[in-house]
């Protein structure tokens, strides 16, 4: 038994095949004999592939398992999808004042993201955000709200499914601000950079560039103002695999200081607080093989510290 959306998505990504070269067709056919099993779906397989990367006709497909959304078991698929689309129908989203400010602040998004442009997706991000707000009460309206949303509205074929993905990743977020603050994280992380980039955080001291500045933002949004989009979306692929992403994350911060070194190291100070605020565009497989390395370099460093070794 397939599933609508899931003919949907194979045949999207039927119509795209023609580009694809044998090894990426192949890694797309990994992909496709995991979601096509008609009892259930291997989730471990499936976070095996996704952690090097999700082909992208089916990289709404599988966020929605590796996120919780759609459930492993096939013969609850549709009526769990049913189930939501009701829910997501009767959510409250009004809200002039709000729905007013994440218009301004879509429009200066999608100036520099191409990838949404147009009318279809403004409304799309006015619905999801104020949909989220209004079921998560403790939660407040900021911009960083925009670029949060915009790869679930991006990659998905339905706004409800944009809504509960986006959901469940700022209520992973939200847990784990609760149990690490962000005053903690940004003290992790400038640690981090102290021992392992000591030149390049040396030269930053001498700028007198302000870390505290980049890194918070840097770590309270996952890169989803400053990265390029198509860099996000690849990140977010091996997030979403992961067990710990926010416990990672800080390294793949470091990996890509490391990865932008040299090019800082030429720049004045105003110049590197814009590089760091618009990130150029990354090779993600090396930024995320560096931040493997850092992390394991890391644990080697705090074992001997400890006497462990």
């Amino acid at each position: 038994m397939t599933c609508q959306s899931c003919v949907k998505t194979i045949t999207n990504a039927c119509g795209q095949l023609n580009g694809l070269d044998t090894k990426e067709l192949s890694y797309l056919n990994d992909f496709q004999e995991i979601l096509q099993s008609e009892v259930y779906v291997d989730l471990e397989r499936l976070r095996i592939l996704a952690r090097h990367g999700v082909p992208d006709q089916i990289r709404g497909e599988v966020w929605k398992y590796l996120l919780g959304v759609q459930q492993a078991d096939r013969s609850k698929e549709l009526s769990s999808g049913k189930a939501r689309s009701e829910e997501y129908d009767q959510i409250d989203k009004e809200d002039s004042e709000i729905a007013k400010r994440i218009r301004g602040e879509v429009a200066r998004y999608q100036r520099r993201v191409p990838e949404v442009e147009g009318k279809d997706y403004v409304q799309a991000f006015v619905n999801i955000i104020l949909a989220y707000l209004n079921t998560n009460r403790d939660a407040e309206y900021t911009s960083s709200l925009v670029p949060l949303c915009a790869p679930f509205i991006y990659v998905m074929d339905t706004e409800c499914d944009a809504f509960f993905c986006f959901e469940r990743l700022m209520q992973a977020m939200e847990e784990y601000n609760l149990n690490v603050s962000l005053k903690e994280q940004v003290a992790r992380f400038m640690t981090l950079f102290r021992c392992g980039l000591p030149e390049l955080c040396s030269y930053f001291d001498d700028e007198e560039v302000d870390i505290n500045e980049w890194s918070t933002s840097w770590l309270q949004n996952l890169l989803a103002k400053e990265m390029r989009f198509e860099n996000l979306v690849r990140l977010w692929d091996s997030y979403f695999a992961m067990t710990d992403p926010f416990a990672f994350h800080p390294f793949v911060c470091l990996s890509i200081l490391l990865c932008a070194k040299e090019a800082l190291e030429d720049l004045e100070q105003s110049e590197i607080r814009t590089m760091l605020l618009r990130l150029p565009l990354l090779n993600m497989e090396m930024v995320i093989a560096d931040a493997y390395n850092f992390r394991h370099e890391t644990i080697e460093r705090q074992m001997n510290e400890n006497g462990e070794l």
